[in-house]
């Protein structure tokens, strides 16, 4: 089924509710193969949805039906300067798929954020009304254009991180941000994964606005399309500073003295950031290969590389740190269970959550893809489910079995 709008969408639906027929969610199909197989007997799809219907430079505001593309999206905002803050990552090629399909209702559908989210926020901080369509086939709105339009319970946030199992999104209405004028990249090699996690939360807590913090293990760094950097063969530890040309000096000066005793730096200038990171949010360094499986692991960073390091002593390893280290992409060996059974051991004991971003669907379907939940937090999930979805239509067990 690919509807063209939402009261379409809603038609649809009608018949498989009032049958209870299970159905799969879609939208460009990036993300197709993240989750649990779902049983079903029809699919649809939001990728004929699409369209910027509202975009107001002035008041930082844009409104798209979610099949967008955030290419398109971008694209757009380019023209005036301005971006998404929140940085949307491309999880394509990680997942065995062509780059530059993501859909911004994929986007907030699994609240996926990139590198700049330390400082700008999450993907549902930016997302300021919705239209959907649950699984009773009812056509809904929810906030507005503005937040002071937000009024009792906050559906957005709702809705942002369900994958298609509570609401099949139709149209958003998000924050855009300035581009920033001129950008610098700080690169300390051969830092090890401790000493790197603390230096980026030593630059996170000075007063210069540090807007992306990442560190490479010396496996993911020889896999870089940035030649300069890919030639090392060491682990690279990144500082991402942003601002007007004055301001990225004096900040760059200033951190490059705070954090003297880590060594002095590289410095990439604003083309070369731009192009670096831009591969980071593509995960470029973490492709797929049916060898090995990706995790996706969000903790404290002074966890993460006691993390890791649990992970490692069990099977070979290549990790990603972004966030100063409060996320981590890693990849494994593939196994029975992708090494499901050692990485819960080590996030049980440091704390933490972990999600199975790549592996084979028997795989998928044999071990938990989504952190187990907390009695109390599994409790609310499955009222938000009762609400949205009595009859378990939309993505039933995508992520987990039961819900």
């Amino acid at each position: 089924m690919r509807p063209a709008a939402g009261w379409e969408l809603q038609n649809m639906l009608m018949p498989y509710v009032e049958q209870a027929s299970p159905v799969v969610v879609t939208g460009s199909g990036s993300k197709k193969a993240i989750g649990r197989e779902v049983e079903s007997v029809a699919e649809v799809t939001t990728s004929s949805m699409r369209g910027i219907w509202l975009y107001e430079p002035a008041e930082l505001v844009m409104s798209a039906q979610t099949g967008t593309s955030i290419a398109q999206i971008e694209a757009e905002l380019a023209t005036n300067n301005q971006m998404l803050a929140f940085e949307p990552i491309d999880l394509g090629p990680a997942t065995g798929g062509p780059p530059g399909l993501t859909s911004i209702g994929a986007t907030f559908s699994t609240n996926m954020s990139g590198s700049r989210r330390i400082k700008a926020g999450a993907a549902r901080d930016h997302l300021l009304g919705l239209e959907a369509v649950n699984g009773r086939a009812e056509l809904f709105k929810a906030g507005g254009r503005v937040m002071k339009n937000v009024t009792g319970y906050d559906l957005c946030r709702a809705l942002c991180g369900s994958w298609g199992t509570l609401a099949v999104l139709t149209e958003v209405t998000f924050k855009v941000m300035p581009f920033p004028d001129d950008a610098l990249t700080l690169v300390y090699p051969g830092l090890p994964d401790d000493i790197a996690v603390e230096v980026l939360c030593a630059a996170m807590r000075l007063p210069y606005e540090v807007s992306g913090t990442v560190h490479l293990q010396p496996s993911l760094v020889s896999r870089l399309e940035h030649q300069e950097l890919s030639q090392f063969d060491q682990s690279l530890t990144l500082l991402r500073i942003e601002n007007f040309p004055q301001s990225v000096a004096y900040r760059k000066e200033a951190i490059k003295t705070e954090l003297k005793v880590y060594g002095d730096p590289l410095e990439l200038d604003m083309v070369s950031t731009l192009s670096l990171w831009s591969e980071l949010r593509r995960l470029s360094v973490l492709p797929f290969h049916p060898e090995t499986c990706l995790w996706r692991i969000s903790t404290l960073p002074a966890k993460a590389p006691k993390i890791v390091a649990a992970i490692s002593r069990h099977m070979p390893t290549g990790a990603m740190y972004d966030w100063s280290g409060g996320l981590i992409w890693i990849e494994v060996q593939a196994s029975a269970d992708a090494g499901a059974s050692d990485i819960r051991r080590a996030v049980a004991v440091h704390g933490g959550y972990a999600t199975l971003i790549r592996a084979e669907p028997e795989v998928r379907q044999s071990v938990e893809v989504f952190h187990p939940q907390a009695p109390a937090t599994e409790k609310l999930m499955r009222g938000l489910k009762s609400v949205f979805d009595p009859k378990r239509i939309l993505n039933p067990g995508r992520m987990y079995a039961t819900i």
